[in-house]
């Protein structure tokens, strides 16, 4: 069995996303700088069609992320900015017709859907909470591993439960000032993740934590 692992690119003062996300804005004012360091990259740029792009650490972080993640599991937030029931037409997610995950995506609601598949993404909306969404998202997986997408506030959760076993916080050289913090109200569920490594490029700090990693 694979593990559990949360990456998310994170501003200096903390945040994940910037405020008043929304339809013309999914990342908030000035989130879209926090990803910066990916875009750049060959890695990012071929998953999306284009070509070329840098290589060197920030490609090597990744294609890290990509690699080995059988399964997703994302809130609500993540996969559109809807709220409440689904209604018609129903919302189908940022991606266009052939989102980038490629694997099965487990997205966190209160409102039953049925599962929606793009191209080789089906996405499956989970309504019994975040442990019974990581037991379908590790049945899926198989062996590989499963990546907690976001946002912030699924991130959190699985934290304060305990529930991943390795974190990497992509830290952009960017001030957002406000928006959607991640390293809070985590309790106990984070203490035991350890420094397993750190890599830089003038675009960003790659900082791992693992659990039980010393």
């Amino acid at each position: 069995m694979g593990i559990v692992r949360l990456s998310i690119s994170m501003s200096l003062d903390g945040y994940v996303a910037g405020p008043d996300q929304g339809l013309e804005q999914p990342l908030g004012a000035g989130g879209e700088k926090l990803h910066e360091w990916a875009v750049a990259t060959r890695t990012f740029r071929a998953l999306h069609g284009g070509e070329g792009g840098e290589t060197g650490v920030d490609d090597e972080r990744a294609a890290a992320i990509l690699g080995g993640v059988g399964a997703t599991i994302m809130g609500r937030n993540m996969f559109g900015p809807v709220r409440g029931p689904w209604a018609e037409p129903a919302w189908s997610g940022w991606w266009g017709d052939e989102p980038p995950y490629r694997s099965p995506v487990f997205v966190l609601t209160h409102h039953p859907r049925a599962p929606l598949t793009l191209g080789r993404t089906t996405f499956h909306f989970v309504t019994d909470g975040i442990e019974a969404a990581l037991e379908r998202a590790r049945a899926a997986a198989g062996d590989a591993d499963v990546s907690i997408g976001g946002g912030a506030a699924t991130a959190r959760q699985y934290l304060r439960a305990g529930l991943v076993d390795e974190v990497e916080l992509h830290v952009a050289p960017v001030l957002l000032g406000a928006g959607e913090r991640l390293l809070e109200d985590l309790g106990d569920g984070a203490r035991d993740l350890e420094a397993a490594g750190i890599v830089s490029s003038p675009a960003a700090a790659h900082v791992r934590l693992a659990r039980g990693a010393a």
